[in-house]
């Protein structure tokens, strides 16, 4: 079986994470992912950070209905610092026989050498890059090579880029404008219910 873990703060969760998420399993030919959202020290919140029960309802609500996908809260269980190699050690001990996959954004693959434990990492599970259209590949692909080299396996899949990210959905919320195109009903109406975001975010 193949196995990916899908990680990130998803604060909020929206639609290009789904349409994204969708693309690398139908492209790679994913049978499961775990989506997981990360565990925020509490010298890096945000005054307006939504809990990590909230983050996992709106994920639940958001991947519904996408087939295979299984919302994790295994990093918000966890104490300490959230380590991927740990996760992935964690997945692997559960699933010795599948296939993992890690999938990360060009960002995180162009400086994946200087990750901890890097190279235990990849002894793991293979690399899955989520390349934006509008991106320069040269570089992604140059740095693919370098850790096929050292016995990676690395799929770079190209998606179409999404016209909003959390931070600037957070402002759209927080100024009362219709994010309803960038989010899943559910999602929304339970950002609503909740009254979250509704704080002013002074780190941004």
């Amino acid at each position: 079986m193949r196995t990916a873990i899908f990680g990130g703060t998803f604060d909020p969760v929206h639609l290009g994470h789904r349409y994204c998420l969708e693309s690398v399993m139908k492209n790679v030919g994913l049978d499961r992912v775990f989506i997981i959202p990360d565990r925020i020290p509490p010298h890096k919140q945000r005054q307006d950070i939504a809990s990590g029960n909230d983050r996992l309802e709106m994920l639940r609500r958001t991947f519904a209905d996408t087939p295979g996908t299984e919302i994790s809260d295994w990093e918000l269980r966890r104490e300490g610092k959230s380590y991927s190699v740990l996760t992935l050690r964690h997945f692997h001990s559960l699933y010795p026989d599948d296939r993992l996959y890690f999938i990360m954004g060009s960002d995180m693959l162009l400086c994946f050498d200087k990750w901890y434990c890097w190279e235990e990492i990849l002894s793991l599970c293979g690399l899955i890059c989520v390349s934006r259209r509008n991106e320069d590949t040269g570089k992604l692909e140059d740095k693919a090579e370098k850790l096929r080299a050292a016995g990676a396996e690395v799929i770079i899949v190209d998606v179409e880029p999404f016209e909003a990210s959390s931070s600037e959905i957070r402002q759209m919320i927080r100024n009362g404008e219709d994010c309803s195109g960038f989010m899943d009903k559910n999602t929304l109406d339970y950002i609503k219910n909740k009254d979250l975001y509704a704080k002013r975010d002074f780190d941004d």
